[in-house]
């Protein structure tokens, strides 16, 4: 016999969810979020938006992958939603990137030289990729990967039409601090 999900108590949240009339208080598509706020950041649970920003259903545009940290395929994800914006929202405000990193973040192991190397060895990131990945202080990770986003020739056309932030979320205190400020 098997052992019950690890997924199943989420199932029977879910189903005390859908009872309720949340789900019909969300934007439809092409939507904004009703904060007008895209939040990049790392896939720790210990960093879930919806608890340390508050974050609702509808309100922001949540992203996340190892250490919160700008790749190419979040620069992609961001050009669509720019793109949608652009045609089927033009008249609408535009909204605010908010990239966040934290304090003793697992993308920091990218550090450790080994452990590194035998995941590039089974098809990860090759080994400088990976060792760049490392969030091993925030404030200074978020301010280059400010600088990835501003830089990158995708959002070129759309650079200036929105506001990017870079934050720091201390998981001892539970302080999100701003590093770069929203410009």
């Amino acid at each position: 016999m098997s052992s019950p999900s690890n997924f199943a108590v989420f199932q029977e949240r879910n189903a005390r969810f859908a009872a309720t009339d949340a789900k019909k208080k969300v934007p439809e598509i092409p939507f904004i979020p009703f904060k007008q706020v895209y939040v990049i950041t790392c896939v720790d649970p210990r960093v879930e938006p919806a608890a340390i920003l508050g974050v609702e259903l509808g309100e922001a545009i949540v992203a996340r992958n190892i250490g919160g940290r700008i790749t190419p395929s979040v620069i992609k994800d961001l050009l669509w939603i720019c793109h949608l914006h652009e045609e089927k929202t033009p008249d609408a405000d535009w909204f605010e990137v908010a990239v966040i990193h934290h304090t003793d973040c697992g993308s920091g192991l990218f550090a450790d030289e080994e452990l590194r190397r035998g995941y590039a060895a089974r098809g990860g990131h090759d080994e400088q990729t990976a060792a760049d990945m490392a969030v091993l202080d925030p404030a200074k990770t978020v301010q280059q990967d400010i600088e990835l986003l501003r830089a990158a020739p995708e959002l070129a056309s759309s650079i200036d039409s929105f506001k990017i932030g870079g934050h720091a979320y201390d998981l001892t205190t539970g302080q999100v601090t701003t590093v770069v400020d929203p410009s």
